[in-house]
């Protein structure tokens, strides 16, 4: 865990937020400044910068992970569609420096074309 990691924070339950989904490995929560309906983040518990700091064991885990967010995501907000955004490195638009994906559940017609947060 890294101290200053507002991620990090949120795992040890020093902020309050509302958890969507949570296991061992990962928890996911309502991003803090949506940019569209269930705009959800999905963090490892464990702190790593970036996806290539993930070890083999939670990677293979991950994905598993964010298809269990996704379908409770689908399901609540009626989506038929979704995407998984991961700004990976400054240069990419990352600003916490705590792997986190970014999923959106999409419906058709939302006017909400190619999705970059940054």
């Amino acid at each position: 865990m890294a101290e200053d990691c507002i991620f990090c924070k949120i795992v040890k339950g020093k902020m309050k937020i509302e958890k969507i989904y949570e296991n061992d490995n990962f928890m996911a929560f309502p991003d803090a400044h949506p940019i569209g309906e269930g705009h959800t983040l999905i963090i490892p518990k464990k702190h790593f910068e970036t996806l290539m700091d993930l070890n083999k064991d939670i990677s293979q885990k991950c994905i598993f992970s964010i298809k269990e967010v996704t379908k409770i995501l689908m399901k609540k907000h009626k989506a038929d569609g979704f995407n998984i955004v991961l700004n990976n490195g400054k240069s990419a638009g990352q600003v916490v420096k705590h792997v986190h994906f970014h999923l959106l559940p999409r419906k058709d017609g939302d006017k909400m074309r190619g999705i970059f947060i940054g």
